[in-house]
C-alpha cells in the first residue's frame, strides 16, 4: 500500500514525511486551498527530493495550458485532477504524466462515470464542504464496496487520520491512502508526530490483512 501526503508547504515537512516512510508528497495548486503553495516553492522543494518519490501536482478545473505550464516548471511526474475534469481533457495529459482523478461517490451509480475515464489511479473523497461540517467524516463501506472491487487501483481520502487510518485500511483494502489535514495541528503545518503515527498505523493495519 502506498502512502501520500498532500499539502506540503516546506522542505522541512516534505523531508519529516519521507523519513516516516510517505512514498508520495501532494502539491496544491488550487489558489482557493488553504493548502496552496506558489510554484515557484514546490520546483525548489522538488528539486531538492530523494529519488523514487513521487511529486504530485493537486489541480481543480485549471486550464490545460495552465496544468502543463506548472508541472513542467516545477518537475512534478503525477497530476491529480480534482474538479469536474472529462475524460478527453485527462486523455490529454496521458503520454506526459500518471493521471489520478479524483470521485465524491453518494452510491455506486458512480461507476457509469468512473468507467469512462482512462486513467493511473481512482481516488474517492469526501465533498469540501461535508470535510467542513464534518472534519473526522470518513468513505463508509457500504457506499463504495462496489466501487473497490472494480476500480484498480482506488486511492481512499477523506478524513483520514492516525485515530481511523487502521480501521480504513482494514476496511477497504486500498492501493494507496491519501491525507492532508489529518497529520496536521495547524492548517497546512505537518506535524512530525502525528505523520509517524499516521504512517506506523496504517502499516500496521497493512501487515495485520496479510
Amino acid at each position: 500500500m502506498k502512502i501520500k501526503i498532500c499539502g506540503i508547504h516546506e522542505l522541512e515537512d516534505a523531508s519529516i514525511c519521507i523519513d516516516e516512510g510517505a512514498d508520495a508528497l501532494g502539491f496544491i495548486f488550487y489558489p482557493k486551498s488553504p493548502r496552496y503553495i506558489m510554484p515557484k516553492q514546490a520546483k525548489k522543494i522538488i528539486a531538492s527530493l530523494p529519488c523514487f518519490i513521487n511529486k504530485v501536482g493537486v489541480f481543480v478545473n485549471e486550464e490545460e495550458d495552465r496544468v502543463r505550464e506548472i508541472a513542467e516548471f516545477t518537475g512534478i511526474d503525477t497530476l491529480q485532477l480534482h474538479g469536474k475534469e472529462s475524460p478527453f481533457y485527462c486523455r490529454r495529459f496521458k503520454k506526459r504524466y500518471k493521471i489520478i482523478k479524483s470521485f465524491f461517490p453518494k452510491d455506486e451509480s458512480i461507476l457509469s462515470l468512473i468507467g469512462k475515464y482512462s486513467v493511473d489511479g481512482v481516488l474517492l473523497d469526501i465533498p469540501f464542504e461535508e470535510k467542513k461540517e464534518c472534519p473526522g467524516k470518513v468513505l463508509k463501506k457500504t457506499v463504495v464496496k462496489d466501487i473497490l472491487r472494480k476500480v484498480k487501483f482506488p486511492v481512499i481520502s477523506g478524513g483520514l487520520s492516525p485515530e481511523n487510518i487502521e480501521s480504513v485500511v482494514k476496511s477497504f483494502h486500498p492501493f494507496a491512502v491519501d491525507v492532508a489535514r489529518g497529520v496536521e495541528r495547524l492548517s497546512a503545518k505537518k506535524d512530525k508526530y502525528l505523520i509517524r503515527e499516521f504512517v506506523q498505523r496504517a502499516r500496521k493495519a497493512e501487515r495485520e490483512q496479510v
